[in-house]
């Protein structure tokens, strides 16, 4: 099993999230975070005055998967995400070692 989490512009969210969900993805966890990469934040103009934005708005989209759908998961993200501008996000894979369904005692790929 696979664990893609995905950092990308909150507005990318609904298209990411019904792609996924075509691709037969059942449950995603959706977490609004903030940060920054290259880009290091922009400045911004409010009421005449210039400040700077440190930590730009994200979406971490949290999935798991089997070893045989990730590949399409991620690649999903990507095409779907992509704008083509600075900040469009990140995606890391990690492995997971056991999943547990608490209600019925499920584990492995099955209690996904």
């Amino acid at each position: 099993m696979k664990k893609i989490e995905a950092i990308i512009k909150p507005f990318k969210l609904d298209e990411v999230k019904e792609a996924l969900t075509e691709l037969g993805v059942q449950g995603m966890t959706v977490t609004e975070v903030k940060g920054f990469g290259r880009q290091k934040g922009h400045k911004e103009v409010y009421r005449g005055a210039e400040y700077v934005v440190e930590f730009v708005p994200k979406v971490k989209v949290e999935v798991v998967v089997g070893d045989a759908l990730a590949p399409r998961v991620v690649d999903t993200i990507v095409r779907t995400a992509k704008t083509g501008t600075i900040g469009d996000g990140k995606i890391f894979v990690t492995t997971i070692g056991e999943a547990i369904r608490i209600r019925t005692g499920e584990t492995g790929e099955g209690s996904l």
